[in-house]
């Protein structure tokens, strides 16, 4: 328990506020008001213990008490458990896409960059009959993290796909094993794998979104490149004929 002094070396006004029972802990602060000096902090931590058989107010443990404490350690437990798989997603953020650090980009997007926003895409695109729009979001959130322990791995890195894959599985195993198994752990497996194996419609166009994501972070590096008119100019063209050939491919979805 915290007990709060004010205290400095003038006159002061003191009022008080203590309440104590026997069988209770003690939170017992006392404020101190200064005309003169501004006040210090000072925190004493002390801890009384309990009678067996209080909740700390001196009133006997009953059923409902009992039930609220066993499912607070429940969740301390599980808070553990989602704190260090967040900890470890937290390698998402900081790692760069390779691709892009490949070609000397400076401040390349992270991997956490590029899964937010082709989640953002699956939330703001247009409605498919037979398409859950959750579903995409979600494969979108997951579908690299397993790279906060491999890596970005690209072709120029020379590992077989199979290979590649078989490693991915393996982190991502290690993560919902470190979250500590259960529903949420089995889900994102679930995911993970449906996008690996393009194995259903939300699969699809989550694999176009990556594509999509990736022409988008491409363009704004170009457009970043460009220092004349000149080559801003010649770069319009070339992105209003790519427009134009993508306007006369067709498509499965409309969003």
């Amino acid at each position: 328990m915290a007990i709060i002094h004010y205290s400095a070396a003038s006159r002061c006004c003191m009022p008080s506020l203590h309440r104590a029972s026997p069988s209770r802990s003690v939170l017992a602060p006392s404020i101190f008001f200064f005309r003169d000096a501004a006040p210090t902090l000072r925190l004493d931590v002390s801890v009384r213990s309990q009678p067996p058989g209080s909740d700390g107010f001196g009133e006997p443990i009953n059923n409902k008490h009992a039930s609220r404490d066993a499912s607070v350690g429940l969740s301390a437990s599980s808070s553990s458990s989602v704190i260090d798989f967040l900890t470890l997603c937290h390698r998402l953020k900081i790692t760069k896409r390779k691709g892009w650090v490949n070609h000397g980009i400076k401040g390349a997007e992270s991997i956490a960059d590029h899964m937010y926003r082709m989640a953002l895409m699956a939330l703001i695109a247009g409605d498919v009959p037979g398409l859950n729009r959750e579903r995409c979001i979600k494969i979108a959130l997951v579908h690299d993290i397993a790279e906060a322990i491999v890596g970005d791995i690209t072709p120029s890195d020379g590992v077989p796909k199979a290979e590649k894959s078989r490693m991915e599985l393996e982190a991502l195993n290690k993560m919902c094993e470190l979250l500590g198994g259960g529903m949420r752990a089995e889900e994102i497996k679930e995911l993970w794998e449906e996008y690996e194996n393009n194995s259903s419609v939300e699969a699809n166009l989550v694999k176009d979104f990556d594509k999509v994501e990736m022409i988008l972070q491409a363009l704004e590096y170009e457009i970043g490149k460009f220092q004349t008119e000149i080559g801003k100019s010649w770069a319009a063209e070339i992105i209003s004929r790519r427009k134009s050939l993508s306007a006369k491919r067709p498509s499965s979805y409309s969003g």
